[in-house]
Formats: C-alpha cells, structure tokens, sequence
C-alpha cells in the first residue's frame, strides 16, 4: 500500500481538490497516511499530484 504524504499547503486550491485531499485522508503539510492501491485513487493522486508525494508501490 503507498505512502501519501501532503508537501504543500491547500490554500488557493480549487474545492474539487479540496474534496479530493478529504477524501484521502490528508489533513494537513506533513501529515501521511497510507491508501489501497486501485484506479480509483489513482486517479485522486493525479488530481492533487502537486500537493503530494508518494512513497512505496
């Protein structure tokens, strides 16, 4: 399962973005959680790939 971790601030996101960063569990810089590698949330790391890095597979 991948390492998400959030790198950059939220302000001056778009809500669409904001929902996503919700929705994956993101709360604030720094913060890292872990998701299930699917094409659904690959697609949510695409939409805030700025925002984000990723570790792991």
């Amino acid at each position: 399962m991948p390492k998400i971790t959030q790198t950059k601030s939220k302000n001056g996101s778009t809500q669409r973005q904001l929902d996503t960063l919700r929705s994956l569990g993101l709360r604030r810089i720094g913060h890292t959680v872990e998701v299930k590698d699917n094409e659904q949330t690959r697609g949510m790391l695409h939409r805030v790939r700025h925002l984000i890095k990723v570790e792991g597979d």
